[in-house]
């Protein structure tokens, strides 16, 4: 393998794993139940009973979901005694929303150039009637 070529594969792994990271992360937040235990956890850490008492469904299904949300490094579990405590870690929430940023700067932009455009097209075609 050549040296620009070994630099190309290694971008090219970390693009992808960004691009996972992103992944997971967007399909975490997808899910309004996540998004909720997500809200509870922006008060401080919680025992997964805790985060349970709200929703209308069993404790593995929540776990399931906490679950997810760890896969996606939007919350860290610690273990004391029998007690499971959750907290969150928004790290990927962060990256999520530059990427978002990015676009809708992008958009915008894109947006603005399109409204001038019209303007101007309205303006000739006022001018061609006069």
């Amino acid at each position: 393998m050549t040296r620009g070529r070994c630099a190309w594969y290694i971008f090219n792994r970390m693009v992808e794993y960004r691009d996972a990271v992103l992944d997971r992360t967007l399909a975490a937040l997808a899910d309004p139940t996540r998004r909720a235990i997500i809200k509870r956890l922006e008060r401080g850490p919680a025992r997964v009973t805790e985060l349970a008492e709200p929703f209308d469904i069993s404790l593995n299904a929540v776990s399931k979901h906490l679950r997810v949300l760890e896969r996606a490094g939007l919350m860290r579990r610690s273990v004391r005694g029998r007690d499971h405590y959750c907290a969150l870690d928004a790290g990927p929430m962060r990256a999520a929303s530059e990427w978002i940023e990015h676009y809708r700067a992008f958009w915008e932009g894109r947006l603005d150039a399109l409204e001038q455009f019209l303007s101007h097209e309205g303006q000739q075609k006022q001018r061609r009637r006069r």
